[in-house]
C-alpha cells in the first residue's frame, strides 16, 4: 500500500535546556540504556538531524559487541536514520534546515581515496558507519557528515524511510547491479528482514521472482510480497526446483546460512550469479566444476553510498515497496533490539522519538 504523502512542517526546535536522549551501551556486550546527553553543535561539513525514526539492524549487534574496527565505548548504535536537518555546520551546501533526510550504513567517506574517486565510496577504507565512527541514531539527535545524506521523498514517512536506508538499499542495489534484466528469473533466498524487501524490489523491477524459504507455511507470504513462485527448501532439492523453472539468472542470498547459499548454485542458469548480501562466517561448499559448468559467478554486495540510498527511496516511493515494520518508542530500544536479535520481528524493528 502506498504511503500517505508526508507533510513538511518546520523542524523541531532544539531543546531549551540543551539536553537530548540517547541510548548508550557502556561496554562490549552491554545492555542498551537510555541516558541524557548534551545537545551537540555540528562542525564544518556536518549537519545535525532531529531523529524521527531509526531502524534496528542486525549489524548493530556487531557494533554493540565491539566487533567493528574503530568502535570505542560507550557507543550509541543506529544506522538506519530518518529525520529532519535542524542545524548546518560551516561550509555545508545543497542542504537547508528543515530538509527531510535519511542516513544508512554509509555515514561518510574520505572523498579522496581511489575508491571514492572511482565512485565507489561504500568501499572507502575510511568509511564512517553511524554508531561506530560517531554516535548513531538511537537518539533524539545525531550529527553526520553532509556527504552521508539522502533526501527523503514526500511520499515516504520517516518510519518507512529508515529501514530502506540500509536493508532497502542493500537489496535494491544488489539487484540493479546484477546480471538480471526485466523478464529474467531471479530467486530470493530467505524471507526475513532483507528477503521480504528483496522479493518486493525484484517484482517491482519486472523480474520473474522466485522466493525460497523454509516451510510450506511461508508460501502465502511470498505471494503476497509479489513472488511468482515459491520453493520450500525443506521439501526437496532447491537447485532442482530452480532448474525446473528454467534455471535462474540470479540468486539473491539474504540468509546467514552458508550451506543454504551453497545449495542454490546448481540452480543457476547460463552465466548465472549467486549474489550474497547475508553475512555468515562459515565457508561456502562450492566446487570450481559447479562454476565452470555454466560460467557461473559468486560474489558479495555491500550496501551503497548516499546516492544509492536516494535512488532506493525514490524507487520505493514510486513503486510502493515498503518494509514491514514494528514500531517501539526510543525508551523501549532494548526490547526492540531483543525482538530483532531473536528473529521474532516481522520484519524490521523501528524505534521512534516522537519528534
Amino acid at each position: 500500500m502506498a504511503a500517505t504523502p508526508a507533510s513538511t512542517p518546520a523542524p523541531a526546535p532544539a531543546p531549551a535546556d540543551g539536553i537530548v536522549r540517547a541510548v548508550r551501551i557502556a561496554a562490549p556486550g552491554g545492555a542498551p540504556e537510555l541516558v541524557e546527553v548534551p545537545l551537540r553543535t555540528p562542525g564544518a561539513g556536518s549537519v545535525r538531524i532531529t531523529v524521527e525514526a531509526c531502524g534496528v539492524c542486525h549489524s548493530d549487534l556487531l557494533i554493540a559487541a565491539g566487533q567493528l574496527p574503530g568502535t570505542t565505548f560507550p557507543v550509541t548504535p543506529g544506522h538506519e536514520i530518518a529525520g529532519r536537518i535542524d542545524a548546518l555546520g560551516e561550509g555545508v551546501e545543497g542542504w537547508q534546515v528543515g530538509d527531510r533526510v535519511a542516513v544508512g550504513w554509509f555515514g561518510g567517506s574520505c572523498g579522496h581515496c581511489e575508491a571514492c574517486r572511482d565512485g565507489d565510496a561504500i568501499l572507502c577504507p575510511h568509511l564512517q558507519v553511524p554508531g561506530a565512527a560517531y554516535p548513531g541514531g538511537y537518539a533524539d539527535s545525531v550529527i553526520v557528515p553532509a556527504d552521508a545524506l539522502a533526501a527523503v521523498p514526500d511520499g515516504l514517512t520517516a518510519v518507512e524511510a529508515a529501514p530502506l536506508a540500509c536493508a532497502g538499499v542493500t537489496v535494491f542495489n544488489a539487484l540493479r547491479r546484477s546480471a538480471a534484466r526485466p523478464g529474467d528469473t531471479v530467486a530470493v533466498l530467505g524471507l526475513g528482514g532483507l528477503g521480504h524487501l528483496g522479493v518486493q524490489f525484484a517484482h517491482a523491477m519486472g523480474l520473474r521472482t522466485v522466493a525460497v524459504a523454509r516451510g510450506a507455511e511461508k508460501g502465502p507470504l511470498a505471494y503476497r510480497l509479489g513472488a511468482d513462485h515459491y520453493v520450500d527448501s525443506t521439501a526437496g532439492n532447491v537447485a532442482e526446483a530452480l532448474q525446473a523453472l528454467g534455471g535462474v539468472k540470479v540468486v539473491l542470498a539474504t540468509v546467514t546460512d552458508a550451506d543454504a547459499m551453497s545449495a542454490t548454485v546448481d540452480g543457476l542458469g547460463r552465466r548465472g550469479e549467486l549474489v550474497i548480501v547475508g553475512v555468515s562466517p562459515a565457508p561456502l561448499a562450492i566446487s570450481p566444476l559447479q562454476l565452470i559448468a555454466a560460467d557461473r559467478k559468486v560474489y558479495a554486495h555491500s550496501s551503497g553510498a548516499a546516492l544509492d540510498t536516494r535512488d532506493t527511496l525514490r524507487f520505493a516511493e514510486r513503486t510502493g515497496v515498503r518494509a514491514w515494520v514494528e514500531e517501539l518508542p526510543l525508551e523501549e530500544t532494548a526490547a526492540a533490539v531483543a525482538r530483532m536479535s531473536s528473529g521474532r520481528a516481522r520484519f524490521r524493528m523501528v524505534v521512534t522519538t516522537g519528534r
